[in-house]
C-alpha cells in the first residue's frame, strides 16, 4: 500500500491546488500542507513553488512525480494480484490506427486464454492515451506519432507505411509527387493530438511548410468518415497502410506518395518507467504478433 503522503503528493500534482487536493482526499488543507512539507524535509528540496498565484512543480518535484507515478501504479497492481479471489485485470490504450485495425486479434486471443479476466480497451488519440497512462488509468498503451519518449519506458512495436490516398482516377493516383502539387487540394486530416496527423505535420515542417500552405483543411476524428469523403472525391488524406488496406484492394481508394518527403510511422509499446509488469505484457504482445521485436 502506498504511503498516504505519496498519494497526497500525486493528488496535489493533479489538482495543483491545496484546497481541491484536500477535498479530493477528504483531508484538511493543513494536513495536505503537512504531508508535502514532510516530503520536502525528507528530500531536502522544494517540490512546489508559486509563480504569482499559480502553483508549479519545481524540477525536483517533476523528478519525484515521475518516480511516484510508477510507485503508485506498481503498488495498486500488487494489491490486485495478492487479492486471492481477484481475476486478471488488464487496461490497455491504443491509438485509433492500432485499436481499430491491428489490435483486435490480440484482444481475442487474450480473452480466450483468460475467460475470467477483466479487460478494458480505450481507443483514442496519442495525447489522451498518455494522459490516462500517467494518471494510472491504463496499464500500457500502443501509440504512434511524436511524444516525449524519455518520460516513459518504450519499445518499438511495429512500423507501418504511411502515404497519401485519393479517389481512383484522381490526377494523383499511383504517382509520386512533390508537396507543391497538393496545395490546391482539400486536405482531410485527423484531429490535433492524433499521431496520424503529427506524422504529416512533421513532413510539412521538414519542407518548411505548415497546414496554412493548403487552400482547405478539414479535421475529422473518424477514419471511416475520412475514407468515405476521400472516396467520394471531396478531398485527399494521409493514412497508415492498415487503415486503407481493404479499400486499396477493392479499388475504392488509390495511393500516392510524396517524392520530396518520404514518410513512415512507428508504433510504440509505452508504460510508466520502472513498471514491474512491462516485460510480461511486452512479451505477450510480441508472441501474439508471431515475431520478435523489431
Amino acid at each position: 500500500m502506498l504511503d498516504p503522503r505519496w498519494n497526497t503528493f500525486l493528488v496535489l500534482c493533479e489538482t495543483m491546488n491545496y484546497t481541491r487536493a484536500a477535498q479530493r482526499l477528504c483531508l484538511t488543507q493543513p494536513a495536505v500542507t503537512h504531508h508535502i512539507h514532510y516530503l520536502e524535509d525528507h528530500y531536502g528540496c522544494r517540490l512546489f513553488s508559486y509563480e504569482g498565484k499559480v502553483l508549479r512543480l519545481t524540477e525536483a518535484g517533476l523528478r519525484l512525480l515521475e518516480v511516484t507515478r510508477s510507485m503508485a501504479y506498481n503498488s495498486q497492481k500488487i494489491e490486485e494480484i495478492m487479492a486471492a479471489e481477484a481475476p486478471i485485470s488488464l487496461r490497455v490504450g491504443t491509438s485509433k490506427t492500432i485499436g481499430e485495425y491491428v489490435v483486435a486479434p490480440k484482444v481475442e486471443r487474450f480473452l480466450r486464454a483468460h475467460p475470467e479476466a477483466n479487460f478494458s480497451l480505450l481507443v483514442d488519440n496519442t495525447q489522451v492515451l498518455l494522459q490516462a497512462l500517467e494518471a494510472g488509468r491504463l496499464d500500457f498503451v500502443l501509440v504512434e506519432g511524436f511524444f516525449e519518449r524519455s518520460r516513459y519506458d518504450t519499445q518499438l512495436f511495429r512500423r507501418e507505411a504511411f502515404f497519401g490516398v485519393c479517389p481512383p482516377g484522381h490526377r494523383l493516383a499511383g504517382r509520386s509527387v512533390p508537396l507543391d502539387e497538393l496545395e490546391s487540394e482539400r486536405l482531410i486530416l485527423r484531429e490535433n493530438g492524433s499521431g496520424t496527423r503529427a506524422i504529416f505535420e512533421d513532413a510539412l515542417r521538414r519542407q518548411n511548410r505548415t497546414l496554412h500552405s493548403f487552400d482547405s483543411v478539414v479535421t475529422i476524428s473518424d477514419f471511416t468518415t475520412i475514407k468515405s469523403l476521400v472516396a467520394d472525391g471531396l478531398g485527399i488524406s494521409f493514412l497508415y497502410a492498415p487503415v486503407v488496406e481493404r479499400e486499396l484492394a477493392q479499388g475504392t481508394l488509390a495511393r500516392f506518395d510524396l517524392s520530396d518527403t518520404p514518410m513512415s510511422g512507428a508504433f510504440y509499446f509505452v508504460c510508466l518507467k520502472d513498471n514491474l509488469f512491462a516485460s510480461a505484457w511486452s512479451d505477450w504482445l510480441q508472441e501474439s504478433r508471431g515475431c520478435k521485436p523489431e
